[in-house]
């Protein structure tokens, strides 16, 4: 009798062994399946841009498409020089960080560095709601209450400007770059601060001499990612920037972005199948080259200067 309990007993954990071997086969299949589905979607994507761009550059040379400084590509004369929405585009880049990375880290500083538990957990849902705001009442936002303040102080901004959009679009981001330097922050021991601390440094020699530059490659890696982020914001800047590609420097004039020319264009004024509507993918195109380079920039930065702390 206890032969035969023993055998039943290896019995059933090899029947047990075989039941776990094939669920974590099967675990192994699903996880395998969802990463083909992202890597094939990533495929679809830039096979399907280049084919459509391919239409357009037929008719279109990439030169003067790359160096052209007029674009009407739905107003005749057609002019296909993509120079005036790429200087609209790094326009709002370039304001909308100088407004999201000084305060982001700023924030990140204090949350990781000065705040209270009690502090903390007020501000991080505060950033966590703005991450989670449309980007449609954004747009709106600008327009309606940042616009008319820049009206107040700067009586020739236009309705629609880059300015407006700038400051919303740095909002928008602010939640990424507080979230990604907080990381940052968290990832450098505390051994390195108990150290500086008595070594006779202060507070703020501390976090300013230590602290930050020990986590400056992830605070880097956040503000180029961040940047990536505006370049494809399309509603806000669609909403609050306007619709004129002009190669200008006043941030209190309207501009387009790449962003801005796609909805234009996928919202039906333009006809399928003419060189107008195949714009839309050599601009798409241009955008995700750009947006490419720019993440690659942060994962080579990052792993460049990456500290590795055991």
């Amino acid at each position: 009798m206890t032969n035969l309990n023993k055998t039943y007993n290896v019995s059933s954990l090899l029947l047990k062994k075989k039941r776990i071997h094939y669920g974590e086969e099967v675990i192994r299949i699903v996880l395998f399946l969802s990463a083909l589905l992202s890597v094939a979607t990533t495929a679809l994507i830039i096979f399907i841009l280049l084919k459509e761009s391919f239409s357009f550059f037929r008719e279109v040379s990439i030169w003067g498409f790359l160096t052209g400084t007029k674009w009407s590509a739905l107003i005749k004369p057609h002019s296909f020089g993509v120079l005036p929405l790429v200087c609209g585009t790094f326009q709002i880049v370039i304001g909308s960080a100088l407004v999201a990375i000084p305060v982001g880290l700023s924030c990140a500083i204090y949350l990781r560095e000065y705040a209270s538990a009690r502090v903390r957990n007020v501000i991080k849902p505060v950033l966590e709601i703005l991450a989670g705001i449309p980007t449609i009442v954004y747009g709106f936002f600008a327009i309606i209450f940042v616009t008319p303040i820049l009206k107040t102080v700067f009586p020739s901004t236009e309705t629609f400007n880059a300015a407006s959009a700038s400051i919303v679009v740095g909002i928008m981001i602010l939640p990424m770059v507080a979230s990604l330097c907080d990381d940052a922050l968290r990832s450098v021991p505390d051994s390195l601060r108990q150290g500086s601390s008595a070594l006779g440094a202060t507070s703020f020699e501390v976090t300013t001499q230590v602290v930050v530059p020990s986590a400056l490659s992830g605070i880097v890696a956040s503000f180029v990612l961040a940047a990536s982020r505006a370049i494809g914001e399309t509603m806000a800047v669609s909403l609050a920037a306007g619709a004129t590609p002009n190669i200008i420097m006043n941030p209190l004039k309207s501009t387009q972005t790449m962003t801005a020319f796609i909805v234009e264009v996928a919202s039906g004024d333009a006809q399928h199948g003419t060189v107008e509507y195949y714009s839309l993918f050599a601009v798409a195109l241009l955008l995700f080259i750009m947006t490419l380079g720019m993440n690659m920039v942060s994962n080579r930065f990052l792993n460049k200067f990456r500290e590795v702390y055991e």
